[in-house]
């Protein structure tokens, strides 16, 4: 028997051992009957989601996650599963859905190009359908409505940095435009529903975000070069490298997302980190984290990349008394961490 076929059997004993075990969970604010919230989350298996509804269960709401698993993993929210305050269903939010609840929180969309890329049609729908399920649903039992919008929508900016006021620079025809544009219809789409409907509706504009449980096959900027750094591969940068990001820890998104969600505030808000770096900067950066010997290599660059993206984040600053708290430092080594571990466990085949 060979170390994988041990470490296989040593799983499946494990886990025959915890079906004996009453499970424990994350400790619970004890909440009253008038502050109790029945809360949705679509998408909430996702990276986001799944932080989110850590956050929420945490504060005592009865949390609901709708998921189809098309990036989301159970994994990400295994912590809750039998917890009396918390439930899933496998639901694809193009679909109508039928509960009841008091808030909304609609995450459901692929967020990384080579997911939203995979099946442009798919993401189309889940952006357009999906959000206008999810308006019917705050519709019909009067929830309020925040949806998670993104600074894709600004496109390759020609004003830096970008504000909500700015009308983005968008190419509707290429082949980020099913994301892109999905998005602009999905906060289009919501604001007919504040017009006609009268729904409360929140839009958070989401800049580029990392931490734990970001997908290991994400694609994006942070988990690649980390994942080529541990490995010591070389670090793949598409372009000259002298374009530009924001990166925001993950839970630094959430507060700004529950802020807003509870603020009365109804236009669309930034949620990003205004610090900037340069692709090559940022390659270097985690190459010296890590303590990698990767060599850092230049490709051709990625069709309709953003040149520039930062977010002016007076709005979130003014009308919630959020701006970002976890440095790059900090939040960096917790990512980098758990990305060690996640490739460890795949190595190993423990992986789920």
């Amino acid at each position: 028997m060979d170390i994988k076929e041990k470490l296989q059997e040593m799983e499946e004993r494990i886990i025959k051992l915890e079906m004996n075990v009453p499970k424990t969970f994350p400790p619970v604010k004890p909440l009253g009957y008038k502050d109790k919230k029945r809360i949705l989350v679509s998408g909430g298996a996702g990276f986001v989601g799944s932080h989110l509804v850590d956050r929420l269960m945490m504060d005592g709401h009865s949390v609901t996650v709708v998921d189809n698993f098309f990036t989301g993993s159970r994994k990400n929210i295994e912590q809750w599963i039998g917890h009396e305050n918390f439930e899933i269903i496998n639901h694809d939010i193009i679909n109508p859905l039928f509960i009841e609840v008091d808030q909304i929180y609609h995450l459901a969309s692929p967020a990384s190009p080579p997911h939203y890329m995979l099946n442009p049609i798919k993401t189309l729908k889940t952006n357009i359908l999906g959000t206008i399920n999810m308006l019917g649903l705050a519709k019909r039992v009067k929830a309020r409505f925040l949806i998670s919008s993104t600074s894709e929508l600004y496109g390759d900016p020609e004003i830096h940095p970008q504000s909500e006021d700015y009308w983005g620079n968008v190419n509707p025809i290429g082949p980020r435009a099913c994301y892109d544009e999905g998005k602009r219809a999905a906060e289009a789409i919501c604001y007919a529903y504040v017009r006609k409907e009268n729904i409360e509706v929140r839009v958070a504009r989401i800049f580029n975000t990392y931490g734990p449980r970001m997908h290991i096959n994400d694609g994006r900027v942070v988990s690649n070069f980390i994942i080529q750094a541990i490995e010591n591969l070389p670090i793949t940068i598409y372009g000259s490298g002298k374009q530009t990001r924001s990166f925001q820890y993950v839970s630094d998104l959430v507060e700004g997302l529950v802020a807003l969600m509870n603020g009365n505030y109804s236009l669309p808000v930034n949620l990003g980190n205004p610090d900037e770096y340069t692709i090559e900067k940022f390659a270097t950066l985690i190459k010296e984290f890590v303590g990698s010997s990767s060599p850092i290599v230049f490709k051709e660059g990625l069709e309709d990349d953003p040149k520039q993206r930062k977010p002016d984040i007076t709005r979130a600053k003014n009308y919630l008394n959020w701006s970002p708290k976890v440095s790059l430092q900090d939040g960096l080594q917790k990512t980098v961490n758990y990305f060690k571990k996640e490739i460890q466990m795949s190595k190993t085949g423990l992986r789920s």
